[in-house]
């Protein structure tokens, strides 16, 4: 899946446990009738990811949803959601260079009439 918005606040890379477990939290506005305000997640290698980008950018995230179980110490099952991004793709970037390399059209008058092509090839062509 993907979302697409303007970067809205990049927090700090985080440090949890004494595992290491790093996390850094995006929130993007989306760009639509009613915008939404999503808090995405990159977690460990991936927290290097938002180095990169500034509050205002528009950008392409890819993103994984992610949901878990939890049971409290009083035994009640408790659900939860995470929005998990993996990439993240600044939107006027891809645009200037998308536009760089597709080549523009050849003009209407760029190829010679079909009947005026001479026949100078050998057909090799099995059929």
């Amino acid at each position: 899946m993907e979302v697409e918005g303007k970067i809205k606040h990049i927090d700090i890379t985080r440090e949890y446990g004494n595992n290491g477990f790093r996390k850094r939290e995006v929130v993007v506005t989306t760009q639509e009738q009613y915008p939404q305000h999503l808090l995405i997640e990159f977690i460990q290698d991936k927290t290097n990811l938002l180095d990169a980008y500034k509050v205002g950018d528009d950008v392409k995230i890819g993103i994984n949803l992610r949901g878990r179980e939890w049971i409290n110490p009083e035994g009640e099952k408790r659900y939860f959601n995470s929005i998990q991004g993996w990439r993240i793709e600044n939107l006027a970037q891809a645009q200037a260079q998308g536009g760089q390399q597709i080549p523009p059209a050849p003009p209407a008058n760029a190829f010679p009439p079909a009947d005026n092509i001479e026949d100078d090839f050998e057909d090799d062509l099995p059929f």
